[in-house]
């Protein structure tokens, strides 16, 4: 039996999936969250085998809630569901420990083969999520910008991008201003960036932000 947790801020997306994976006899879904620290909260209370999560929920997000998920419960499959598509997030967030990476449009069947390969210890690349770790191989000098930040960098610079202070962000991610302060100059030495208003711009032409 697959222990399965879902994360997700719409109550509707939660209980369609449960309801769907509830057909397949090898998936029991043992818990549910609304958001990041939730989701932290959930694995930390329940044995779970591979956890469903989106990536844009209110307070604590999936982006940030990766690392610790990681750190807690380092052999849990950790599959991203999300409604952005694999082009913008999927290679930064499977280097930084996501098992997978699917876009809220597939098929239902695929979120099951996903779960069951991710159970047995592997990554699940969907053809075009592995087609771009290809191009990424093949072109390392011409990867886009936002792909080279360090996962804490590229945490600040979807804050930032969104309008969200120093002090918030700071608050958010357990740091010091002064500490977000130093992400915020080294992105922006990394991507040729010198304003937030240039990072807002460069998420939104990039499909990173809504």
């Amino acid at each position: 039996m697959i222990k399965v947790g879902i994360v997700d801020d719409h109550a509707i997306v939660r209980s369609g999936l449960k309801q769907f994976l509830a057909e397949h006899v090898d998936l029991r879904v043992v818990g549910e969250a609304a958001n990041g620290r939730e989701a932290i909260d959930l694995v930390r209370n329940e044995e779970i085998d591979v956890l469903i999560m989106d990536l844009s929920m209110p307070g604590q997000s999936g982006i940030d809630a990766l690392a610790m998920l990681r750190a807690k419960a380092p052999d849990m499959g950790i599959l991203i569901l999300s409604g952005y598509p694999e082009a913008h997030y999927a290679i930064n967030l499977i280097r930084q420990g996501a098992s997978g990476y699917l876009n809220k449009e597939c098929d239902p069947s695929e979120i099951v083969e996903a779960i069951r390969t991710i159970s047995l210890g592997k990554r699940y690349l969907t053809p075009a999520v592995a087609d771009l770790l290809a191009q990424q191989l093949h072109r390392k000098d011409d990867v886009p910008p936002h792909e080279q930040l360090s996962e804490r960098e590229f945490q600040v610079f979807l804050k930032l991008a969104r309008g969200e202070t120093a002090g918030n962000i700071a608050d958010q991610l357990s740091l010091s201003v002064k500490t977000v302060s130093t992400y915020r100059t080294r992105l922006m030495e990394k991507m040729g960036l010198s304003s937030n208003s240039d990072l807002t711009y460069y998420a939104l032409k990039n499909g990173l932000i809504d």
